[in-house]
């Protein structure tokens, strides 16, 4: 158990609103395949925004929430699967939006694709609690919509783009406020299941003959659910186990938002009511890292988790990784 608490939490997203009626006129689909198949009704795309730009604009509107300066952090991590740059890290950008060129405060980033956030969480638990920093900013900003291919409808109809921030803090004495444990556990039989091919060293963006589709998210989604289907139950067992708890002990459980057939197939796994298994995916489609503290931004705003409660936050990510963390909010 650790003494940290998530102090605020703030949430961007771009103003584009793009409905799935209008990605259904534009690639001669019915609407009703949409919804059917990715469950997302609307989602919002960037026009010019960068992913630094959203991510300091979730991180505003978090310090404003917590009556907090900028100056007061003493490190600021992004999470995130999505960059700007491949050099330099999106986390260094993120002083620039607020005129802050000379703060000296540490910057770094955390890509474990879906499950960044919680893998941040996880890392800055352990030093805040052991004093290392005292205030830390984790903010996750994805820009999906850029790297989607208009033939492969099933995942250019399900992604969206957003962003949050969350500030983490030591958790006083007199508080509740803890984590309990977390994990994560890789299975790279799954390695490529996800992948955007080109990029990177393997397959270099200067070389012009590769295809533009390898420039674009992939994914195997069929394959994805049946390792889910292996892998989420034990996981979700395991986790619990080590946090001291059973399952009906949990107020909310917020999961990845990685697609209809993915929550459906997850709150069956984990036998849990639908009060108690939050989703937003109808509104925002899959955010990739930002899809769970945008989730968990949004449950706290309706009332849905208070001071007190046992939160757990699940899910996979590409590698094929499954990562949970359980705190007590």
């Amino acid at each position: 158990m650790l003494p940290v608490k998530i102090l605020a939490l703030g949430k961007y997203l771009p103003a584009n609103e793009v409905s799935s009626a209008t990605l259904a006129n534009q690639l001669g689909i019915e609407e009703s395949w949409i919804l059917t198949n990715s469950g997302v009704s609307k989602r919002h795309w960037v026009n010019q925004e960068s992913g630094a730009e959203m991510g300091a604009k979730a991180l505003e509107k978090a310090l404003k929430k917590a009556n907090m300066d900028f100056l007061e952090l003493d490190l600021i991590i992004c999470a995130s699967a999505s960059y700007d740059y491949p050099i330099p890290s999106t986390a260094c950008l993120i002083p620039v939006h607020f005129n802050q060129l000379q703060a000296g405060i540490p910057c770094w980033d955390l890509d474990a694709t879906c499950l960044s956030f919680i893998t941040a969480l996880d890392t800055v638990s352990y030093l805040i609690a052991g004093g290392k920093y005292k205030k830390v900013a984790i903010i996750s900003s994805e820009i999906a919509s850029k790297s989607l291919h208009i033939q492969d409808k099933e995942t250019y109809t399900l992604f969206g783009d957003g962003a949050a921030a969350a500030i983490i803090c030591r958790a006083e004495d007199n508080e509740n406020a803890s984590v309990l444990c977390a994990g994560m556990q890789t299975f790279s039989e799954g390695a490529l299941d996800t992948l955007l091919k080109a990029g990177g060293n393997k397959l270099s963006g200067r070389d012009r003959q590769i295809p533009d589709v390898d420039f674009t998210f992939q994914m195997k989604g069929r394959k994805l659910l049946r390792t889910a289907n292996e892998k989420l139950l034990p996981f979700f067992e395991k986790l619990l186990q080590e946090a001291g708890l059973v399952k009906n002990d949990l107020d909310l459980l917020i999961p990845h938002q990685a697609s209809k057939l993915g929550l459906l197939l997850g709150q069956k796994l984990l036998g849990l009511p639908d009060e108690k298994f939050y989703k937003n995916l109808e509104t925002h489609g899959n955010c990739i890292a930002a899809s769970i503290p945008m989730a968990l931004h949004d449950a706290i705003e309706a009332q849905k988790i208070s001071r007190g409660d046992k939160v757990c936050l699940l899910g996979t990510g590409a590698g094929f990784s499954v990562g949970g963390i359980i705190f007590t909010f």
